[in-house]
C-alpha cells in the first residue's frame, strides 16, 4: 500500500481527521483519538500502525512482517505495526484499519459519537 492509498483509505472512513506529526508520520484520528499511523523509511518501505482487539493482537504479532508497535505496545497497548513483506495484503490492511477506526470510535463518549454522526451496530 502506498502512502497515497493509505491516506485515501483512512480519509474515506467516517469523521476522520489527518495530521502530519511525530517526524513526518501520517496520523489519522477519529474524534481526536489516533487510530492509524503511517510512516515511510528513506528507502520507501511502509510502516503502518493500527489498534487491534486483544485476540487480533495475539494472532497478528506472530505473523511475518507484523510486530507489536514500537513504543505503543511496550506500554501495554494493543497496537500492531505492518513493517515489511509479507505482512498483510492491501485488503487485509484495510480491514484492520477499519477495525482500528471502529475500536477507537467506540471508546468515544456517546455524545461525541452522536456529534460526529458515528453509529455502530
Amino acid at each position: 500500500m502506498t502512502y497515497e492509498e493509505y491516506n485515501a483509505f483512512c480519509g474515506s472512513l467516517p469523521a476522520t481527521t489527518y495530521v502530519c506529526q511525530w517526524g513526518g508520520s501520517h496520523v489519522w484520528k477519529v474524534g481526536g483519538k489516533v487510530f492509524a499511523i503511517g510512516g515511510w523509511d528513506k528507502d520507501g518501505s511502509v510502516g503502518i500502525t493500527f489498534k487491534t482487539s486483544d485476540l487480533s493482537y495475539e494472532i497478528l504479532q506472530e505473523m511475518p512482517g507484523l510486530r507489536p508497535a514500537p513504543y505503543l505496545a511496550s506500554r501495554g497497548m494493543k497496537w500492531i505495526q505492518h513493517y515489511e513483506e509479507p505482512g498483510l495484503d492491501d485488503e487485509g490492511l484495510k480491514l484492520y484499519l477499519t477495525e482500528s477506526h471502529r475500536i477507537v470510535a467506540s471508546g468515544l463518549s456517546k455524545k461525541k459519537r452522536k456529534d460526529l454522526g458515528l453509529v455502530f451496530e
